[in-house]
């Protein structure tokens, strides 16, 4: 949808930002974040060509966008600010209404336009449609910033830190509406933040930005998980993975050669194996390595004189779980089962390791 392909922008000596190459793909909210001065807004600006840059090429949808009309490519582009930029002689409706009423639309469309961006917002167009920027919260007019951005029903919206000035509850309410938002619009957004907690709540793909250069590209999970750069590390803070349990896979934490046992072993045998290995269970996998059940040593001591095999005692066909089950998740089976262990498993049910409460808890411990 947008890429660049060695982008730079230079004022005089300074570079502003340096050989940009970024592709960011239909529908799909992507994140600039960094610290103060890195680039970020200069590289959301010479999208819809506010800042040309210096060399390199920038396309959207396969067309170099140097060769549109910067006029016609802005009025294509949805805008965002922090500011909102509301004119405040316009009604909310003229304000939401004015790139249509630029384009050409005519009267009757326009109006059914701002009515149902409107309703699209949360803001019922009987008690807004005739009001005025300065009748409006900062929120409300935030919201109508939004409205505004997507009154001639663009591809690409541009966020430049659309809620930065708003108070925190706010800024949450607005967070959450943006994301059923786009569940709805399907919009290609591109978003400048600060804050690194919006940029995981909000993206798809997210671009650290330091002096100029993008140093990783990727996925929240991926960021959180893998940063490949000491200050990606330092600037997301290792922290959060703790308090975003839902980012932390079951494969990237699970014991990977847990202790098991073929049906056939008799129960004796299975009590020394648990008694050798310190563990006070064993998954049963059959020759193919797939997992076929579970046995505890408390069950095997209340049900030894009912069967000799591992087979006749043990539960079968345990919960379990795939590697990219989040730990969320996890603890939710965890609590709803009753269970304090819960193999992983692939998708042909071969094992692939464990997670336990206690792994679970000397894991987080040890990296953080």
């Amino acid at each position: 949808m947008i890429r660049f392909e060695n982008v730079t922008k230079k004022y005089g000596d300074f570079v502003a930002v340096d050989n940009l190459n970024l592709e960011i793909k239909e529908g799909e909210i992507v994140v600039l974040i960094g610290p103060s001065g890195c680039g970020k807004t200069t590289t959301l600006r010479m999208i819809n060509r506010l800042i040309e840059h210096t060399e390199g090429t920038i396309y959207i949808k396969g067309r170099d966008i140097t060769t549109v009309n910067p006029v016609e490519l802005r009025r294509s582009i949805g805008y965002v600010i922090q500011q909102v930029g509301l004119f405040p002689h316009m009604s909310i409706a003229q304000n939401i209404g004015l790139v249509p009423y630029l384009k050409g639309w005519p009267e009757e469309k326009r109006k059914q336009r701002v009515e149902e961006l409107l309703e699209l917002v949360g803001m019922p167009p009987a008690e807004f449609y005739h009001r005025y920027p300065h009748e409006l919260s900062g929120g409300q007019q935030q919201r109508i910033g939004v409205a505004r951005a997507l009154a001639a029903d663009p591809e690409i919206i541009l966020m430049d830190e659309p809620f930065g000035a708003l108070d925190p509850i706010t800024r949450e309410v607005l967070q959450d509406e943006l994301i059923k938002l786009q569940d709805e619009v399907k919009k290609t957004i591109v978003f400048v933040t600060h804050d690194m907690d919006e940029a995981l709540k909000l993206a798809d793909k997210i671009a650290i930005m330091k002096d100029g250069r993008v140093l990783q590209y990727d996925s929240p999970e991926e960021l959180i998980r893998n940063p490949a750069h000491g200050f990606v590390e330092e600037f997301i803070g290792r922290e959060r993975l703790l308090q975003r349990p839902e980012l932390i896979r079951a494969g990237d934490i699970m014991i990977k050669d847990p202790v098991t046992i073929a049906p056939e072993r008799r129960a004796l045998q299975a009590l020394e194996r648990m008694r050798t290995q310190k563990v006070d269970s064993l998954l049963v996998v059959d020759k193919d390595h797939k997992l076929i059940g579970l046995v505890t040593i408390n069950y095997l001591h209340q049900h030894l004189g009912e069967g000799e095999r591992v087979a006749d005692l043990m539960l079968a066909n345990p919960t379990s779980i795939t590697p990219d089950t989040d730990m969320s998740t996890v603890l939710a089976i965890m609590a709803r089962e009753q269970v304090g262990y819960l193999p992983v498993v692939d998708g042909d049910n071969h094992l692939l390791g464990l997670i336990t409460r206690a792994s679970l808890v000397n894991v987080l411990g040890a990296r953080y």
